[in-house]
């Protein structure tokens, strides 16, 4: 009998000390499997809709405060409900009650309130004046970019999924690509989704995650899932390739949407420095893409640039 004790008490031990192991490898693979589901179904409903800029009202008086906003809630109910399946559909003010939570835990950094606006996701998607040069040249002029702050919008899908999305109807389909441009023009759509509801863990890598549509017109509809953390230092475009690689087959370094993307969603990602970014979308034969956090802007740069940072995303 004591024997049998000794057995079933090992075995206890055993089973607490990987029991919680296993539940979060099978969560991580419920949570990839979900994620690789619903971003199948959004890249096939977004090919199917028209232009997606232009849906809903935005007003603002001579004050600047905007006296009217249907905006993202009549992309959704004119927009996104004609091609994919939606349950239920909530306002700013009641996106709990389409099962997201009202916090998120983000990779890094404290937890905050789910963001409720366009620029409760990231201010300078809204506002922002540029007096210094990201890109290192010191010959561009100073330039400035608003829009609207738009309102949030959610919906509950028919697989059981929540989803906030932040909407900017003036989205346009390229920018001037000579000099330093506004990645936040190219936008038309950022949703945060919850795979399962405000059940927790509510933390971004796990049931958390973003899709981000830019373009109106032939959309590229991109949904990173970002490494934990910059790799340390700082890399020339080659280098940064390999550091990706370095870090196993799963990842790779962000095209110049997934890194815009990253930029949009910066508070997700928790304590971004406001640096530039490498992509891995080139250019022509000397230069690449690279990705403004100070001020949202795209811009060219050599590749043998050895002062850019790198966050990596998992294929």
């Amino acid at each position: 009998m004591a024997e049998i004790l000794l057995s079933l008490t090992i075995i206890g031990v055993v089973a607490a000390i990987t029991l919680p192991s296993l539940t979060g490898n099978i969560n991580e693979r419920t949570w990839n499997t979900q994620r690789k589901a619903l971003y199948a179904r959004f890249s096939q409903a977004i090919a199917l809709m028209p232009a997606l800029n232009g849906y809903g009202t935005l007003t603002e008086d001579a004050s600047g405060s905007v006296t009217e906003d249907t905006a993202a809630e009549t992309f959704v109910t004119d927009g996104l409900a004609k091609v994919l399946k939606i349950n239920n559909i909530c306002d700013s003010e009641h996106l709990e009650d389409c099962g997201l939570p009202g916090k998120i835990t983000p990779l890094a950094g404290t937890v905050f309130s789910f963001p409720k606006t366009l620029k409760d996701l990231n201010p300078l998607l809204t506002s922002v004046v540029t007096t210094d040069v990201e890109d290192g040249t010191n010959n561009n002029p100073t330039r400035t970019y608003s829009m609207i702050n738009t309102k949030a919008a959610a919906f509950e899908t028919a697989n059981g999924e929540s989803i906030a999305v932040y909407y900017n109807p003036k989205c346009i389909s390229s920018i001037y690509e000579n000099d330093l441009s506004f990645t936040q023009l190219l936008m038309c759509a950022n949703f945060i989704y919850d795979l399962n509801g405000n059940k927790g863990p509510n933390t971004v890598g796990k049931d958390i995650g973003i899709i981000t549509v830019l373009y109106p017109t032939d959309s590229s509809v991109v949904a990173p899932v970002f490494h934990h953390s910059d790799l340390s230092g700082n890399y020339d475009w080659q280098s940064a390739i390999s550091a990706c690689k370095n870090l196993g087959d799963e990842y790779r370094l962000p095209n110049k949407d997934e890194v815009a993307a990253m930029f949009y969603n910066r508070s997700l990602l928790g304590n971004l420095p406001n640096i530039g970014y490498w992509s891995s979308t080139v250019y022509d034969t000397n230069r690449s893409w690279a990705q403004g956090m100070n001020t949202g802007t795209r811009y060219r740069q050599l590749k043998t640039n050895s002062r850019y940072s790198v966050r990596c995303i998992k294929r």
